[in-house]
């Protein structure tokens, strides 16, 4: 465990901010300057198959170290490189607060910064343990450099007890999936592995196998520009009709209002003149019913606003982007059992809630390597109160090489 928080440090000067709006794969090129660094740390650790394809996934195995490990499943562990888009990854300067004591953490004065537990009160959960935090003017990149990290550390543990027994293990590290392209070219069958978890989650003994049904909702308007003073009844403006869309969607049914399985639409965007105008919406719902509705809903919103001011005057393009992982997930609930009773055995409390939103794993288990998540010890991602607990980190690392011992001493049959 000595080596974790310093591998998470070294991690964290690593700027890997992927771009939505970028047409390369990896997103950005500064995602390939850690992969790099990633495979020769895993190639010193002694796992000389580690690489780093032209599309920037770093793949290694862990070999078997158990008799007959042919009656083992392959498992595997896997970590995203890249940081949000939402805040920036730059000259990220982390520090460790020892022994929490409940109170306000000042994370910078100057720009009026604090990490509260007024704000948020599951810091108090914690109160005691070890935070790492950032500075106010970056994210910390918990989500997901922990998880890379804490699995890197269960590799070395692994390696230097070899009396722990388990099958072989492999191991990848993801780009983009914070812009949800994370596995879109990720080789399931050459990757070789029937399970697999994600090290993506947050709070300690988060176990997740439930995520919503995610869509994007794109709405184009053409407006008719003309001199104002000369527009009745003729100019149809843009902007305006646009505005309007947003009052048509309702009010109680965004992520403000929302919560556990409740799903909802967001406005990622609006923006527009007379002349054109465009909305971007997300649509987010656990069952697989209510997606359906809500992207009918986007439709006949578009239909509506056709009716109002005429044929062609709105288009809405509808694109799904993941589905709900527990449809795969409840066929293979060896995945959620293992993990569970490696939990409680180490004394952790099993933490079984849905992800309101997507991972790696979601789009694996539609490919055909179930994958549920596993939590870091991170907290408020994607902002500049990102913390961790290392503690919480510890325990995940224990969780891997525990589960990786598990499969090892099931027997055949039962997997």
């Amino acid at each position: 465990m000595n080596n974790l928080v310093d591998r998470f440090l070294h991690y964290t000067s690593f700027d890997t901010q992927s771009d939505e709006n970028s047409v390369t794969f990896p997103s950005t090129e500064k995602q390939l300057v850690l992969a790099h660094e990633l495979d020769a740390e895993l190639q010193a650790l002694g796992l000389k198959d580690s690489s780093v394809d032209p599309n920037g996934y770093v793949t290694a195995t862990l070999p078997a170290n158990c008799k007959n490990p042919d009656t083992v499943p392959v498992i595997a562990f896997l970590a995203h490189m890249d940081t949000s888009p939402d805040a920036s990854g730059m000259g990220v300067k982390p520090r460790i607060v020892t022994a929490y004591d409940g109170k306000d953490i000042v994370l910078n004065a100057e720009k009026n910064m604090v990490l509260s537990p007024t704000d948020f009160p599951d810091m108090l959960l914690h109160k005691g343990k070890d935070f790492i935090v950032a500075d106010g003017t970056t994210l910390l990149g918990a989500d997901d450099k922990a998880g890379i990290a804490e699995i890197m550390t269960a590799v070395e543990y692994l390696l230097a007890h070899p009396e722990v027994k388990h099958g072989t293990i492999k191991i990848a590290f993801t780009p983009d999936e914070e812009v949800g392209q994370g596995v879109d070219r990720f080789d399931v069958a050459k990757f070789g592995a029937k399970y697999a978890y994600t090290l993506d989650g947050d709070e300690l003994g988060g176990l997740e196998y439930e995520n919503f049904n995610a869509a994007s909702a794109e709405f184009e308007i053409i407006g008719k520009s003309i001199h104002p003073g000369a527009a009745k009844g003729i100019m149809k403006n843009a902007a305006l009709i646009a505005a309007e869309l947003t009052t048509l969607f309702p009010s109680d049914e965004t992520p403000r209002s929302t919560e556990k399985y409740e799903g909802f639409f967001h406005l990622t965007s609006i923006n527009g003149a007379c002349e054109k105008a465009e909305a971007k919406y997300i649509i987010r719902d656990h069952d697989k019913r209510h997606f359906e509705q809500r992207k009918s809903m986007a439709h006949a919103i578009c239909d509506f606003l056709n009716a109002k001011y005429g044929e062609n005057t709105a288009t809405v393009h509808v694109r799904d982007s993941y589905y709900n992982m527990r449809e795969i997930i409840e066929q293979n609930m060896i995945l959620i059992d293992v993990a569970r009773g490696v939990m409680e055995k180490l004394g952790i409390a099993p933490l079984v809630k849905p992800v309101r939103g997507g991972t790696d794993g979601s789009r694996l288990s539609y490919m055909g390597l179930p994958c549920p998540n596993l939590f870091t010890g991170g907290r408020n991602y994607h902002g500049p109160f990102e913390y961790i607990v290392i503690q919480s980190m510890e325990k995940a690392v224990q969780v891997i090489v525990g589960i990786a011992e598990a499969f090892a001493s099931r027997s055949a049959t039962t997997l």
